[in-house]
């Protein structure tokens, strides 16, 4: 049997910090009155800040 990657090297900690997000965002869907979270509010759960490069309008960067 060949092990998988990742497993002898103990946890990911990349994929447990998208687990605790995909879970504020079930929860956040669960509490919605809407049917659907809308971009925005999928922002605000997971704590994205959108800013301008260069003061041209246009998507903002993400910073995280």
């Amino acid at each position: 049997m060949v092990p998988r990657r990742g497993l002898c090297g103990g946890p990911d900690p990349v994929a447990l910090i998208e687990i605790d997000l995909y879970g504020d965002l079930m929860i956040a869907a669960s509490m919605a009155d809407e049917e659907r979270l809308s971009f925005d509010r999928i922002d605000e759960v997971l704590r994205v800040v959108r800013r301008q490069r260069g003061g041209a309008e246009g998507p903002g960067e993400l910073d995280g």
